[in-house]
């Protein structure tokens, strides 16, 4: 993702721009991660990738994250992948829309191409436009006509018709029979010759059209060019600042040995036994022409290697030239990365401007599809304009659209404040959706930190301890100026954590200052919230119930996004369609309705199974489709491991995870053996690229995480996979161990089942491998040399910070849970040192509704106690800690524990320890402490 430079007058007008809630010229969320699309063709590249993968990688991986804070991932479309074909087609559609992803995220690097000796793989076209196909058949002969037709559709349900070709399976229905290896071998054997019968057609008739003046060059090179010439076009060609987003890599090897088809057809074009000229002067185009025309030659790394008869190339032979290719690869990406971060802008750090930001493009992407309901914007227009000095309240069932209604209102609230001499301010949080939102104390602290910049408040006076910190939310509001009028919008008060009352609503004030207005949604029934907000508020009319769209309403909304996209469907499908809309319609329903009828052909035939009638049943009929498209075990484990995590989880963690996973790897692995034992990127890209919409990226613990685009899918999620109480502890103990870095940098043993003992002449069905995963300290140190000074930089691993007791907890491991995380000083101490100390209070807390434990409950009431003490310096906490804790040293077993860590680590960080009971124990009379009072303890 190219980043603007700024100066510092500019950044102070992005910061004032986005503090002060204005949707309009959104800057871009700062990239957290370096996304790597590598191109290549199939089978000549196998040993460099294989390299990369095994060595290069996991330590570009540990360089992002302890120098920069980044997550990284390489999209290797054909790594760990048998052959290119596949039974929907979809793979170079998938590497386009892939290489897009990594030019929209990725800092730095984002593309990277290796070009050899061989052309590769020629797809035929999955789409072609109706009138062009018929001259295709103009111009084919009977035979190749017939063929074409076969496996060619009409689609007038596209805008304009196209022919689309067909899956495999439809025809040849063994294509994927993996219960059936012989008959599937033979299926895919046949759809290899057929697929080249059909190629030859295409290119033969798109010759002809050609020759006869119908097509242009470029059109009939659109039937002939290969997918990495595709991929190179899209990620060198026509993409924009190429030289600090992409790199080229050329290697020729001299003296092919093109008897030994053998190995020379793994490196080379070879057709009919033959060099394949055709494909030659395609590829010498490519690569000694057009990229060397568009990249700098800084930018291109060119090799020379002989050939050897033994495999071409391998390991041995050519172990000085791959030794020097992974060493230049890894230099020449880690100066793209630290180009790429060097732009990133300043505040790109600042995690309230973040927050604000990511809340602020979701009001974008809520309100976008936004379609009727006028009345109620009519009303809440009234509101806003009128004198109610109370909060307004919609409610509504799930899914009924109020987060989208909320959004709506927000984009539309600016222009109800006529007066020129106004500027109007948006403050606005979807509750849930980032750690800052989702429980009470980050919630009202973040609020706090923005409400502070626009009134010109000093923010370092922001107290810690939850009845304070309440008390100044309300007096900031009081500093509303009439120049400045604030509309504030929590949506879904029911995702926020109920921990520290924040049910009760009693951090809500019930009657707002002059010049704001409090706007906010909820269910009903959950946590008794609505009935709570309604005895707060007097005001009946302050209480809107959001409804169903109506079956109108419904087709309305559906046909604008069908036509947004250049789709339609059928009179007989838009029965079907019309039938189920009036039983449900609410926003969500329409959304699952629009995403499975865009896929519909016009020469599908609908059934009445073809739509599910309520909500929990369509999102249940989408997971089933995507389990039976791309394998249940695969689809389950990965999709788990996300409704298992506490705020989301980074596709690079999922990719890692499913490595762990043998029941994964085993179910993937059955019919070969990979180089390296970790899951294909191309698996979870597929499973991924079929829920569109409904995984979603946002910002976690600094890092871009996927996660459920609404609650409904999370729930039905859960029921589906992690109703278990035994499967649920699974998953979050495999999570937990991942976090605990228990694999990284050894081998982990795995069985081979009898079957792949028969079938790969193994001498034992013991296994063992490394599965490439990073470690995880609780603290990233990175050395910085310069010609005089030597420094380090610290950087705190937030992502095990947050996630780690979050899945012992629910594992059940409570001797990890307290020897890893609750009594282990270096963990609390930066934890304290890196979040806000709510969340640490949070993980002993937790720990209690699960498990009560009289320690435990003893070291959260300490460092509550010590709320302002530690929340101005972590340093204290061995202070703290040993003078509180001391009189429990010879009962309690684990605080002794941690007080012999506080005299012996905690040194580290404060020289002095007591060495009596000097400040007040849990128990007795105190309870807080006044923050920033010359006498608090």
């Amino acid at each position: 993702m190219p980043e603007q430079e700024y100066t510092e007058e500019q950044e102070a007008e992005i910061l004032q721009h986005v503090f002060f809630g204005k949707l309009d010229n959104l800057p871009n969320l700062a990239s957290k991660i370096v996304r790597i699309f590598t191109s290549s063709t199939f089978t000549d590249t196998s040993m460099e990738r294989n390299s990369l993968m095994q060595h290069t990688y996991p330590k570009l991986k540990e360089y992002c994250r302890e120098k920069h804070g980044l997550e990284f991932q390489v999209v290797d479309m054909r790594w760990g992948v048998r052959d290119e074909a596949t039974d929907d087609h979809k793979t170079t559609e998938l590497c386009m829309q892939e290489i897009d992803n990594c030019q929209r995220v990725a800092v730095g690097p984002n593309f990277v191409v290796f070009l050899g000796q061989k052309y590769g793989y020629r797809p035929l076209p999955t789409k072609i436009e109706e009138d062009e196909f018929r001259m295709i058949i103009s111009v084919s002969d009977k035979e190749d006509a017939k063929l074409l037709n076969q496996w060619y559709k009409l689609d007038s349900n596209n805008l304009p018709s196209l022919f689309c070709l067909q899956t495999v399976s439809s025809i040849f229905t063994n294509f994927t029979n993996r219960a059936h290896p012989r008959l599937m071998e033979e299926d895919q054997s046949q759809w290899w010759e057929t697929m080249g019968k059909l190629n030859r057609a295409v290119r033969v008739a798109a010759f002809a059209l050609l020759q006869q003046g119908r097509f242009t060059a470029q059109d009939n090179h659109r039937y002939n060019w290969s997918v990495t010439e595709q991929e190179v076009v899209r990620g060198i060609l026509n993409a924009k600042d190429r030289e600090d987003h992409t790199l080229a890599f050329f290697r020729h090897i001299e003296n092919i040995n093109v008897s030994l088809l053998r190995h020379s057809m793994k490196f080379i074009d070879i057709a009919s036994k033959q060099v394949d000229m055709e494909a030659q002067h395609m590829l010498s185009d490519l690569r000694d022409v057009r990229v060397p025309a568009t990249l700098p030659e800084s930018s291109i790394i060119r090799y020379t290697v002989q050939w050897s008869d033994d495999d071409g190339l391998n390991k041995t032979v050519h172990a000085d030239y791959l030794k020097d290719f992974i060493e230049t690869f890894y230099r020449r990406i880690v100066e793209l990365i630290d180009r790429g971060v060097r732009k990133q802008n300043a505040f790109s750090t600042n995690r309230v401007y973040t927050e604000i930001l990511q809340q602020l493009h979701v009001v974008n992407n809520f309100s976008q599809d936004f379609q009727g309901r006028t009345d109620i914007l009519e009303r809440v227009r009234h509101y806003v304009q009128g004198s109610s000095k109370q909060p307004l309240v919609l409610w509504g069932e799930g899914g009924c659209g109020k987060s989208s209604m909320l959004a709506k209102i927000a984009s539309e609230s600016s222009s109800w404040f006529p007066s020129k001499q106004c500027t109007p301010i948006r403050l606005i949080r979807f509750l849930g959706t980032t750690p800052d939102s989702s429980s009470i104390g980050p919630l009202l602290r973040s609020v706090c930190q923005q409400l502070c910049f626009l009134y010109q408040v000093v923010d370092n006076t922001i107290p810690v301890e939850l009845s304070q910190l309440i008390n100044y939310f309300k007096r900031l509001l009081e500093k509303t100026p009439a120049d400045k009028p604030l509309c504030i919008f929590f949506d879904s008060l029911d995702q926020i954590s109920s921990a520290d009352g924040a049910h009760s609503m009693s951090w809500l004030p019930p009657t707002l200052p002059n010049y704001v207005k409090l706007m906010v949604s909820t269910l009903p029934g959950i946590f008794n919230i609505l009935n709570t907000l309604r005895n707060i508020i007097d005001s009946r009319e302050n209480f809107i119930q959001i409804k169903p769209l109506g079956e109108e309403l419904g087709k309305t909304v559906l046909k604008v996004r069908l036509y947004r996209e250049h789709r339609t469907i059928t009179d007989e499908q838009w029965a079907l369609v019309h039938e189920r809309l009036a039983e449900c319609n609410s926003p969500l329903y329409v959304k699952l309705v629009f995403d499975e009828i865009k896929l519909w052909k016009s020469y599908t035939k609908t059934q009445e199974k073809d739509l599910a009638k309520t909500v929990s049943t369509s999102i249940n009929k989408l997971l089933g489709r995507i389990e039976n498209q791309h394998g249940h075990i695969l689809v389950e484990h990965a999709l788990s491991y996300i409704t298992a995590s506490r705020s989301g989880i980074s596709e690079a963690e999922l990719e890692d995870l499913i490595s762990l996973d043998e029941t994964v790897l085993n179910d993937v692995y059955q019919y070969h053996l990979p180089p390296i034992r970790r899951i294909p990127p191309l698996l979870w890209t597929r499973i991924r690229n079929d829920l569109p919409n409904y995984l979603v990226e946002r910002e976690a613990d600094g890092v871009s995480v996927v996660c459920w685009y609404h609650r409904q899918f999370a729930e039905v999620s859960h029921e589906r996979y992690l109703a278990n109480p035994d499967t649920r502890r699974k998953y979050h103990s495999q999570m937990a161990d991942f976090f605990l870095g228990i694999w990284a940098g050894r081998p982990k043993p795995f069985q081979f089942s009898d079957n792949q003992k028969r079938m790969f002449n193994l001498t034992s069905t013991d296994g063992e491998a490394d599965r490439k995963v990073p470690a995880q300290p609780v603290i990233f140190t990175t050395n910085n040399r310069t010609s005089n000074v030597n420094s380090s930089t610290i950087r705190y691993n937030l992502r095990k910070l947050s996630e780690l007791p979050f899945q012992l907890t629910r594992a059940q491991r409570e001797d990890d849970l307290y020897n890893h995380v609750l009594f282990n000083y270096d963990f609390i101490h930066a934890k304290l040192s890196s979040m806000p100390l709510n969340s640490c209070i949070f993980d002993y807390e937790n720990s209690l509704e699960f498990n009560f434990d009289k320690e435990v409950k003893l070291m959260s009431d300490a460092l509550r106690l010590s709320s302002s003490v530690l929340a101005a310096d972590p340093n204290n906490l061995a202070c703290q800690i040993i003078g509180r804790l001391l009189p429990f040293y010879t009962t309690c077993r684990k605080i002794a524990s941690f007080i012999d860590q506080c005299e012996s680590i905690g040194l580290q960080h404060m020289g002095l320890v007591p060495a009596f009971n000097t400040l007040p124990s849990p128990g007795g009379p105190l309870v807080s402490s006044l923050t920033a009072h010359p006498f608090s303890c």
